[in-house]
């Protein structure tokens, strides 16, 4: 039997005791002494989130299935395990083995968004690893960043040993292959990251050299070694049909955010949303057979005894394949007895002819994402939805029997007025207005209910917006209650109800999304000072941040407030995407002149993602145009 590193007297003083002990249904067992490899993977949140990652699903069995290599999982402790662990010095374990952290060959860690920042630095404490990069010896692990927001890793830059830049399917037999050489042959630390940064993909910051202005702007950019590439360039699945992926899913044994099997069936958006980095850091788009994701929905259901499916992709709707997939998984379903779940559907006849046949109309709600009140604001952000879109997809539903709508929209867009602003509670009217001239009384569902929500943007890396400013908190509350004073003053007022996010916490977002090596400092002051679960509003505390800032002399105006050139060297420039600055440039300027952008299936904009030479990119002048930006 497996020694837990928690006792039972602990155990049951926790919350949840299910989340630290393992031995799930499909995780994997191997004998340590039989590998050469062993990696913990680590989600940095709560185990209800980290489970139902699908990312780490995939590499925890992508990497099991390596015979030399046993990978198990790691997650943050909830504040009350944190407390007594380091009450009573109980290093940080993996939940299969319940090995110490520290004796793993790699910690690997996902960095989905930046409000996990401080539980790295946690899951590093904890383990008894050095926090920063250059104080670590010889018998720590190396420690490995993917993810998101690896599409600037710099903020987090003296912390990670590497970072991999890209689709984890791709370099990592590679990287397992060159650490297991260097391991027999007795090598050094050193030399096997230096020997790593040749991969593709990876990204080692010790190995690169930082140089600034005196205004504080990044300066140069530039390797140490003439072995080390300048640029590190993402790499990618070319074919998600034969990609790995998993058949038999873990299946926790407590509720989590996700506890139903995902089914990837596809990669990549066609739409081209300026705001959206996952839009563009994600092309070209990629989809896998219908074929291959009928076989995978009848395994993974038959192996994990889920009772919900659920399609993942950026835009589901744009799947070629889509009517047939679903329809197919409805018979499927049906025989089963299991749900499906269908988001990033877009609302038209056929999706509420679908979300008829697997949704409780009476108790269901749709969503529509606007994201802007206006048309000329919507064409700004080249959201590729009209007004018309929006209110014929709402008679839709009405008359299909729905009476709950929910609206997300943003605030703080570039360019964005007053009269953008008040759009949101006009629209959201106008919606409301069609229910009752859409449904006759007698077919009513009872009243109209629309629930608006409003986030603060937030411009990412590899964003047409990359160049755009943000706004102090008090701005942003402004903003918001210009909105939700609007809504009181519509007819329907009573039957729409509007939420916005914290303005503290996106001020902060930007910051760490924007940043460069100098943050780090502020980060690593920011969890001393005792800031940990920022992503959770119960333990977000803005004043310990702002204190962190004003210790390390580093100013959160210099990377949210100011205006940046064209010119401008950003600290993720260093990176290779596919999708070139001066096709990012050239869409903040047809932004700025509300200019529309057509998708990527109705027409090549020259990107540049073609250079991959896969997905639904390549083809003759196509593939040529994409690969010089759109520039001959």
């Amino acid at each position: 039997m497996r020694k837990l590193a928690l006792s039972d007297e602990i155990l049951l003083t926790v919350e949840k005791p299910a989340r630290y002990i393992g031995n799930e249904i499909n995780a994997v067992y191997k004998d340590p002494e039989q590998v050469d490899v062993r990696f913990a993977m680590c989600f940095p949140d709560v185990y209800e989130i980290g489970m139902s990652h699908l990312g780490i699903q995939i590499l925890y069995h992508m990497l099991n299935a390596m015979e030399h290599v046993w990978c198990e999982r790691v997650y943050s402790p909830w504040v009350d395990l944190d407390r007594v662990m380091r009450e009573q010095k109980i290093p940080l374990f993996a939940l299969e083995s319940q090995s110490p952290v520290r004796e793993f060959d790699f910690l690997g860690i996902t960095i989905q968004y930046e409000m996990c920042y401080t539980n790295i630095l946690q899951i590093l404490d904890l383990s008894g690893i050095p926090m920063m990069a250059s104080e670590r010896g010889e018998d720590d692990p190396i420690v490995i960043g993917g993810g998101p927001c690896t599409y600037n890793p710099e903020p987090l830059a003296d912390f990670f040993d590497m970072f991999y830049i890209g689709e984890g399917e791709e370099t990592y037999p590679e990287l397992i292959r060159l650490y297991r050489e260097h391991k027999a042959a007795g090598g050094h630390r050193e030399a096997f990251l230096q020997k790593a940064a040749t991969l593709p993909g990876i990204y080692v910051p010790s190995l690169y050299e930082v140089v600034y202005h005196a205004d504080g702007t990044l300066a140069s950019f530039t390797p140490k070694y003439p072995d080390v590439p300048e640029k590190v360039r993402k790499v990618i699945v070319k074919d998600m049909t034969e990609s790995f992926y998993p058949e038999k899913p873990l299946v926790p044994f407590i509720k989590v955010t996700q506890d139903r099997v995902v089914l990837e069936i596809q990669r990549g958006c066609i739409r081209g949303c300026r705001f959206c980095q996952a839009g563009m850091v994600y092309r070209p788009v990629r989809e896998r057979s219908l074929d291959r994701l009928q076989d995978l929905a009848a395994k993974m259901l038959e192996n994990s005894g889920h009772e919900e499916i659920s399609l993942s992709s950026l835009s589901s709707s744009d799947y070629s394949g889509i009517e047939p997939l679903v329809n197919g998984l409805i018979e499927d379903c049906r025989n089963r007895k299991v749900n499906i779940s269908l988001p990033s559907l877009r609302i038209d006849a056929f999706s509420l002819d679908v979300m008829s046949k697997v949704q409780d109309v009476k108790k269901s709600s749709l969503t529509f994402a606007p994201e802007a009140g206006t048309q000329r604001l919507r064409n700004v952000i080249n959201k590729g939805l009209t007004e018309e879109n929006i209110l014929n997809g709402a008679a839709e539903a009405f008359r299909g029997g729905w009476s709950k709508v929910k609206l997300y929209f943003m605030l703080g867009l570039p360019t964005e007025t007053e009269e953008d602003m008040k759009g949101i509670p006009l629209l959201s009217e106008t919606i409301a207005r069609r229910y009752y001239e859409e449904v006759p009384k007698e077919k009513r569902h009872g009243k109209v209910n629309i629930t608006a929500s409003a986030s603060f943007f937030v411009p990412k890396p590899f964003t047409p917006f990359q160049w755009a400013t943000m706004f102090p908190k008090e701005e942003y509350l402004r903003r918001a209650y210009l909105v939700k004073d609007t809504f009181a003053e519509q007819l329907n007022h009573k039957a729409m109800h509007f939420q916005y996010h914290e303005a503290d916490v996106t001020v902060l977002e930007g910051v760490l999304a924007r940043g460069d090596r100098k943050v780090a400092a502020s980060i690593l002051q920011a969890y001393r000072r005792g800031c940990l679960y920022d992503a959770w509003s119960d333990f977000f505390d803005n004043d310990k941040w702002m204190q962190a800032f004003a210790d390390t002399g580093v100013d959160p105006d210099f990377y949210t407030l100011r205006e940046r050139t064209a010119e401008e060297l950003f600290p993720w420039d260093f990176i290779d995407v596919g999708v070139t600055k001066k096709f990012l440039r050239r869409e903040w300027e047809r932004a700025m002149a509300a200019e529309v952008t057509k998708n990527c299936r109705d027409v090549c904009n020259g990107c540049g993602a073609a250079s991959f030479g896969t997905g639904i990119c390549p083809g003759g002048d196509r593939d040529r145009l994409c690969a010089k930006g759109g520039e001959e």
